[in-house]
């Protein structure tokens, strides 16, 4: 009965304070410039590659698009618990695995943040006599609270678990997964229902031999309801608002299911209250993160309060900013102070950001997919960063050669043509909709992959269909 009351009060306060931070918010502005909405346009011819199966009649909520060289297959999970996978020419989608016929008890709750945040294949995965062979990860919100978890909240709230899985298949060339039951690996009790688990991914571009390789990255958002109430994102002995770096097959964590790099930025302070697995933190909840394969540049993208979305080049031991700073700005008490913008050293401010209210986006706005674009295949591609607004479904780019320095005058639109016209991703969504009889998905929740031969993919929640950007 007490956990029930916790979690109704919980629910109630995160409520008011939404509507708090929201109305407080909307009362300053430091972009008076809207996104430039037809300079600089670019417009990419993009097809329908696969479509996934929808659930009780709902369009399949794709997360993640991973490519698998070793078994030369891409993989795509459905937050509720399927993976599938799809062959490199997308004529054929197979459900490997519905985690949540293995009691891990998927929750993917109605409010579209939980469910299966991420998934991770070993880079070992299809290759045979290894340590990573056939194993990978996957990174869930979960109604199922045993065992105890190993890091909880700074206070006694507890909404769900989120979950750390190794899988290991016995022939990871088979169309279905064929091992056993997993291994748990990390528990988080999360302490509100959204800002749970972001991605999780290795390196794409560490090598065997690397310091890098085999190491899993995993962004944890800053616990949820809106602010960090719990002030959670700054503190270096909280897991929250933290991108980790582990190893998932070591064993020096606290619970020894796990190892802690040395050469992580806090691993070795001499502070037994902050947390080795530290990467990098002052993080909100971030989606997406990528490395670009000319430079190594790792990008991470941020969902932001109400009014800033960003984009970030980090590092190891960055700070982010929040709750302190939101993007570019003094983040205090649900508003931002636009008068002394990256006025605080220490602190890794975005290379670009964007108001939730431009006139091009929805009401709301929530930073999402990326993609450095170092193919030959589209030219008009080559060299830029491209990164996405989940719900409207906007796609921008900048320069990836010549980053700028934060703010929004350098972000140009990206749109795509299935042969009627460039437009907005959501709009090619809605016509699929009309297409299908059914009711038009009034939010993309796009995000953007990269597959072989850099391949650009195009995910969303709203059609069940995966496209491919092409020439």
């Amino acid at each position: 009965m007490l956990r029930n009351s916790l979690i109704i009060v919980a629910s109630t306060l995160a409520s008011a304070f939404f509507a708090a931070t929201s109305q407080a918010q909307l009362s300053s502005n430091p972009f008076p410039v809207p996104i430039e909405a037809e300079e600089g346009i670019i417009a990419v011819n993009a097809v329908e590659f696969a479509t996934l199966p929808e659930i009780d009649g709902i369009p399949a909520r794709m997360m993640q698009l991973v490519d698998e060289p070793g078994t030369e297959r891409l993989f795509v999970n459905d937050m509720t618990g399927p993976i599938y996978s799809v062959s490199y020419d997308g004529s054929a989608v197979v459900d490997y695995i519905d985690i949540d016929d293995w009691g891990v008890d998927v929750w993917a709750n109605d409010f579209r943040e939980g469910g299966m945040q991420s998934f991770a294949f070993h880079p070992q995965f299809g290759r045979a006599g290894t340590p990573g062979y056939g194993k990978f990860y996957t990174w869930t919100d979960s109604s199922n609270r045993r065992p105890l978890p190993d890091f909880v909240p700074s206070d006694a709230l507890d909404d769900h678990d989120l979950v750390l899985h190794e899988w290991t298949a016995i022939n990871p060339m088979n169309a279905t997964y064929d091992g056993g039951m997993p291994r748990e690996v990390l528990r988080i009790q999360q302490p509100y229902r959204n800002h749970n688990g972001g991605q999780i991914g290795f390196n794409s571009l560490a090598a065997q031999g690397d310091a890098d390789f085999g190491l899993l990255y995993i962004s944890n958002g800053d616990g949820g309801s809106g602010g960090d109430p719990l002030s959670m994102a700054q503190n270096l002995s909280s897991i929250f608002g933290k991108l980790l770096r582990i190893d998932p097959m070591g064993n020096n964590s606290l619970n020894g299911e796990y190892g802690i790099p040395a050469s992580n930025p806090f691993a070795n302070d001499g502070d037994d209250n902050t947390l080795g697995e530290i990467y990098a933190y002052g993080i909100r909840n971030a989606q997406h993160f990528i490395w670009d394969s000319a430079n190594g540049n790792m990008f991470i993208a941020d969902i932001g309060q109400n009014i800033i979305e960003k984009v970030s080049l980090i590092a190891m031991g960055a700070n982010l900013g929040w709750n302190t700073w939101e993007a570019s700005y003094r983040f205090n008490d649900g508003v931002v102070n636009v008068d002394s913008p990256r006025s605080a050293t220490g602190i890794t401010y975005p290379i670009v950001e964007w108001d939730h209210n431009d006139p091009i986006l929805q009401a709301r706005s929530a930073a999402s997919g990326l993609a450095v674009y170092r193919g030959n295949d589209i030219s008009q591609l080559q060299g830029k960063l491209l990164f996405a607004d989940l719900l409207s479904g906007e796609i921008f780019y900048v320069d990836a050669d010549n980053l700028p320095n934060g703010g929004q005058d350098p972000i140009r639109r990206v749109l795509l043509d299935n042969g009627s016209g460039a437009k907005p991703v959501l709009q090619l969504i809605q016509e699929n909709n009309q297409a299908q009889g059914r009711n038009l998905a009034p939010r993309a929740d796009t995000r953007i992959d990269e597959g072989p031969d850099n391949q650009l993919f195009i995910l969303n929640k709203g059609d069940s269909v995966i496209r491919v950007l092409v020439p």
